[in-house]
């Protein structure tokens, strides 16, 4: 499953998994893919270092990569207390009120909220990229865009690949004018911040638009057999996200959010701002429905409902609360019905892609 980007990379398979979790990113690498580590969580730099380290360790020095979340334009002067204090009381109550009719439990005195979107903020960002650039990372990728230029700049000084998300052409000629190096074009069904467009039209949209750039197909990609598609479509490899939430080195830190993920079917997903603001794939959930509820006051653009639902989310995951208990994936969910190792997932890509890439040669008469 070699394609030119992918052995330029160093990888034996042109497969690009993202994940929250150091040891599901390890073992993508070590299963032959490349494992991108998401950093938007790691607000303090030296927590970062520290994960770095163990991926160091436990890649057996296969490459890796960095997702972050940075805007392309700088916003001066505003810090996380500023955007805070532009929240209004209305939606602090509204979210008082839902966790109340739930029962959700108050954090424990001192025990902060441990989930925040302040990844957001340009200057985390910047932060997280001066400890990365201290390891042998190869691809920088940005999940908001084309990052800033000088952070193009300096991550080809060190020689490494600089890669941002596109939900249209129109986005990704933007990236490509921009001087990045790989288009990922996420299509509609894809987990997390998502546009409007399926992945089997947008992908040779912008296979097109950017070419010769190398574009990954990602949003409902789960099987050997829809990377195949992928890779017809133009691409020259996958990004796959949800698919990797369900393996046993990932750390959810909830068996219950863990049997919902597996218990969930293709249409068990919705485009909600309820988590960050933007609209995101995730689980639907009662929280999910009460911030699309016309009597409540509705979601805030991003930062601000980031900030305001990060306690609440907390209490949520730590307390297990079923009706309101999510989490961001794609509509690929509906295949993850078993946990299972990394490898194993990686065994049955390859094997589905192998079967795949064997029908198309039957049907063409050259098998």
């Amino acid at each position: 499953m070699e394609t030119e980007l992918s052995r330029k990379l160093g990888v034996e398979h042109a497969i690009f998994g993202f994940t929250p979790f150091p040891a599901v990113a390890a073992a993508i690498s070590r299963a032959g893919g490349f494992g991108v580590l998401g950093a938007v969580r790691y607000t303090a730099p030296g927590d970062l270092a520290r994960d770095l380290d163990w991926m160091q360790e436990h890649a057996d020095g296969k490459p890796y990569g960095l997702d972050v979340v940075m805007p392309a334009k700088k916003v001066e002067g505003v810090t996380e207390a500023d955007v805070e204090a532009m929240i209004p009381e209305r939606h602090r109550e509204f979210v008082r009120e839902t966790l109340a009719k739930h029962g959700v439990p108050e954090l424990p005195e001192g025990e902060a909220s441990g989930w925040r979107i302040t990844g957001w903020m340009e200057q985390v960002a910047r932060n997280q990229l001066d400890v990365a650039f201290d390891y042998p990372i190869k691809l920088l990728a940005n999940a908001l865009g084309s990052p800033p230029a000088d952070v193009i700049a300096r991550a080809h000084d060190h020689g490494v690949l600089v890669a941002a998300l596109a939900g249209s052409a129109r986005h990704a000629r933007r990236h490509a004018e921009a001087g990045i190096d790989v288009v990922v074009a996420q299509g509609y069904e894809a987990g997390g911040h998502t546009g409007e467009i399926a992945s089997m039209v947008l992908v040779p949209e912008v296979v097109d638009a950017v070419a010769p750039l190398p574009v990954l197909a990602a949003g409902g990609i789960g099987s050997g057999e829809q990377i195949a598609a992928g890779l017809a479509l133009g691409a020259q490899g996958v990004w796959l996200g949800s698919l990797w939430l369900t393996t046993t080195e990932a750390d959810l830190h909830s068996p219950a959010l863990t049997r919902k993920l597996l218990a969930a079917g293709s249409g068990d997903t919705v485009r909600s701002r309820a988590l960050t603001g933007k609209p995101a794939r995730q689980l639907r959930t009662e929280w999910t429905d009460a911030w699309e509820d016309p009597d409540g006051p509705g979601p805030l653009p991003m930062p601000l409902q980031g900030l305001l639902v990060a306690e609440a989310v907390s209490r949520i995951q730590k307390y297990e609360v079923h009706p309101l208990l999510g989490t961001p994936v794609g509509q690929i969910v509906g295949r993850m019905t078993s946990e299972r190792s990394v490898q194993a997932v990686f065994d049955d890509l390859t094997r589905g892609f192998e079967q795949a890439v064997d029908r198309i040669r039957r049907i063409a008469g050259r098998a």
